[in-house]
């Protein structure tokens, strides 16, 4: 029999994808020795109705333009094609069928997506399906974190791993925000996912 395949899955908005995500990715590939890492832009996301989310299409653009020059980073439209909301449950099966039962899925996050886990759609189901890593910049107060993993263990007996990044500073919310005010977003992004916001005059 042979050795199981590990895949990263890497979700999120991508609004727009910048280095923090791509380094958080391959942080996770060297550290759990994933042999991929799979980026899902959401199509409709639950939890994002703070702000207008940009089309689909060009989020997921701006995600291939970004991971195009890495051979261990693939990105996926299961999200993007899927109508309705999307959960992170039907994306999950949605994956795990498509790669089989020989593989383990991990799940990449942000720390503050894991500390609303447990309000995920049929979270027991997630946690059956793939192994959390909970991404954290150096300084997050992590006591909190740390109470809600040991919370997860209790309730469902799963481990969620913590992975400390320096990237992890840089957000989306901040490059659009820089962008509408017309400053530098240079070495905050890839230059090409800097080209296209350009040429499609996206976040003004």
């Amino acid at each position: 029999m042979g050795k199981k395949k590990r895949v990263g899955i890497m979700g999120g908005t991508f609004d727009p994808i910048h280095f923090g995500h791509l380094v958080t990715a391959e942080e996770a590939r060297i550290n759990f020795q994933l042999d991929k890492v799979v980026f899902v832009p959401t199509g409709n996301p639950p939890h994002k109705k703070d702000y207008k989310v940009t089309d689909a299409e060009h989020r997921y653009l701006m995600t291939a333009l970004a991971t195009n020059s890495n051979p261990y980073f693939e990105v996926s439209r299961v999200e993007i094609e899927r109508e309705g909301y999307s959960y992170t449950v039907d994306t999950l099966r949605q994956l795990i069928e498509f790669y089989g039962p020989d593989t383990s899925l991990f799940f990449i996050s942000g720390a503050d997506a894991v500390l609303d886990i447990l309000t995920w759609k049929n979270i027991k189901d997630v946690l059956d399906i793939c192994t959390f890593i909970a991404a954290t910049r150096p300084g997050y107060p992590v006591a909190q974190l740390k109470s809600k993993l040991a919370e997860i263990k209790k309730l469902y007996g799963k481990d969620v791993y913590l992975l400390e990044v320096t990237a992890m500073a840089i957000s989306s919310t901040e490059i659009r925000k820089r962008i509408r005010e017309g400053r530098s977003i240079k070495y905050l992004i890839p230059e090409s996912v800097e080209a296209y916001i350009l040429k499609n005059g996206l976040y003004r």
